[in-house]
């Protein structure tokens, strides 16, 4: 090392000399280790381009691509990548929906009763509530099932094909996941679901009138079969029909 090299050394600057630490990144690496490396990038660029490519067919309006290989689309969108607009536009959710269930449950001594009706979607939201790490089970199973539901069925509550019957399973599955039939008093042999549409009150401050009064719909009875159980519920109901 010269003299200018140990004055910049005491001083705290990079050496200049031939001691100076090679240069970073993929050039400093050997060849087979940049190859890997080019080829990885390369990986990674192309996913990344497809799937920009899947995100913009499924947002974007009906088009001659996805009308072909709308299929794709979704097969690679569901669940996990799923996007849509209704938080910006156009028109924002004004309505707060509720799913219920009633069930019609057979007692020990024969008798089958009705309950009333119960609001699962107020048992998630009390559960929410007040809590700093709320559970992705309460804030979006129930939700996102019965999104799933509607819009897999027709108007007259047909399943729309194979994802129309998953729809129903799911969410007979998740709805005797929340009943506990010890709590009902006997064993849960129908279910029926209907949901509250409330639209959201104006703000204080807005001169707009909106009519909160909920409005419901009824869908029809499901009968309750070993398939719809949690598997504990499944063995008690088992062992208590023998």
């Amino acid at each position: 090392m010269d003299a200018y090299d140990d004055a910049g050394a005491r001083e705290g600057r990079p050496a200049t000399g031939p001691e100076a630490p090679a240069g970073a990144g993929i050039a400093s690496l050997s060849l087979p280790y940049q190859v890997v490396a080019a080829v990885a990038l390369a990986v990674v660029g192309v996913f990344a381009c497809v799937h920009l490519a899947m995100v913009f067919l499924h947002v974007a309006p009906s088009n001659t691509l996805t009308k072909q290989h709308g299929a794709a689309v979704d097969d690679w969108i569901y669940p996990e990548f799923e996007q849509n607009w209704k938080l910006f536009a156009p028109n924002p959710l004004q309505q707060n929906v509720a799913v219920q269930v009633r069930a019609q449950v057979a007692g020990g001594d024969g008798g089958r009763r009705t309950t009333d009706w119960i609001d699962l979607t107020a048992q998630d939201a009390e559960a929410i509530r007040g809590s700093l790490l709320p559970s992705h089970t309460e804030q979006n199973e129930l939700r996102r099932a019965w999104d799933f539901y509607l819009n897999s069925h027709t108007e007259d509550h047909r399943p729309d094909g194979l994802r129309g019957r998953l729809s129903e399973s799911y969410v007979r599955r998740i709805v005797m996941l929340r009943l506990d039939e010890r709590r009902l008093g006997g064993t849960v042999e129908r279910i029926q679901l209907r949901s509250e549409v409330r639209a959201v009150p104006a703000p204080s401050w807005s001169t707009e009138k909106t009519d909160t009064e909920p409005v419901h719909r009824e869908y029809p009875w499901w009968k309750v079969t070993a398939a719809d159980m949690p598997g504990g519920a499944q063995d008690d109901r088992t062992e208590a029909r023998r």
